[in-house]
Formats: C-alpha cells, sequence, structure tokens
C-alpha cells in the first residue's frame, strides 16, 4: 500500500492526523503530510479510513 496526499487541496482539517497519527502528520505549513508509509494491516486500515473521511479528496492509497 501507498499514501499519497496533494497538499494543494489539503485543508488541515486534521481528518487524517486525527485518524492516523502513525502515517499523517502537519507539516510547518499548516496542510496534512504523509510522514510513513502504513505498517500491517491496523494501520492500512486507518489510512484508508483517513483517505474515504477526507472531506476534500486529498488523500490516495493505492
Amino acid at each position: 500500500m501507498e499514501v499519497v496526499i496533494d497538499r494543494e487541496g489539503c485543508i488541515s482539517c486534521g481528518l487524517c492526523v486525527s485518524t492516523c497519527e502513525d502515517v499523517f502528520q502537519f507539516a510547518d505549513d499548516g496542510k496534512a503530510e504523509v510522514i510513513k508509509q502504513p505498517e500491517g494491516e491496523n494501520e492500512e486500515t486507518m489510512a484508508r479510513e483517513a483517505a474515504e473521511g477526507c472531506p476534500v479528496a486529498v488523500i490516495g492509497v493505492e
């Protein structure tokens, strides 16, 4: 699994960070970023939930 964020479209709502803080964090500019790729079933599930819940659909899971 690979997770990516289109940071230009990020509105900094925080859903991804609160859903899966092991994979996402806020960068210095206040927008979310991927800090590491999901490892294991639990992180993959949480990353998918973050992508599905993103209100601006900027998280991609491949």
